[in-house]
């Protein structure tokens, strides 16, 4: 058992009133604790119970560094800023990225540009050009779908108006024939089968 755990029990034993002290984490949490020093307990307060601290680090409201190495015993306090380097503005980053570019290295970036383009722009109008011809023949193709789908179209509509004839002018009759004699079982047809 800790000191302070068995301190605390002594205090709590002889009615004597124990002072802890409360703060709020940085995400609302509120904790307790005999001090805010290394070694003592540090507990999460809930609406039923105090739950041991898990470990792990934590930044109080006041902006402070928690840090838990065992549960419910704080390792350490740190000021964040000791740790932390201030984060740097846009500003900054600004001024670092401004710098002065010596004028031959910017003529003959320059020149490097004009020399692209220069080459570039011929490929340029040759793409553009085949894409207008790629365009007209597409547009075309799908013209000619288009009036295949009209035909067809067209056809399946004279088709439905034409009137439904018969092939054959006169009526075929088929002949039935009758047996004449007793029913034939099973075992007959197979040997008159075999018998033929």
């Amino acid at each position: 058992m800790k000191a302070t755990k068995m301190l605390n029990d002594i205090k709590t034993l002889l009615n004597i009133e124990v002072k802890l002290e409360e703060m709020k984490l940085e995400n609302g949490t509120v904790i307790t604790t005999d001090a805010l020093e290394k070694g003592n307990e540090v507990f999460i307060v809930t609406e039923d119970e105090k739950v041991a601290m898990p470990v792990g680090e934590y930044i109080l409201e006041d902006g402070r560094l928690l840090i838990v190495s065992e549960e419910g015993i704080i390792g350490d306090i740190k000021n964040v800023s000791d740790e932390v380097p201030a984060e740097e503005t846009t500003e900054d980053l600004e001024e670092t990225i401004e710098t002065e570019v010596p004028e031959e290295v910017a003529t003959e970036v320059e020149a490097i540009v004009e020399a692209v383009v220069e080459v570039i722009a011929p490929v340029i109008e040759e793409v553009k050009t085949e894409i207008e011809e790629l365009k007209k023949q597409y547009a075309s193709l799908m013209d000619g779908e288009e009036k295949k789908k009209e035909e067809k179209k067209k056809e399946d509509l004279s088709a439905a108006k034409k009137p439904i004839r018969r092939t054959s002018k006169k009526p075929t009759k088929t002949k039935v024939e009758f047996g004449t004699g007793k029913f034939s079982t099973t075992l007959d047809r197979v040997l008159n089968k075999l018998n033929k």
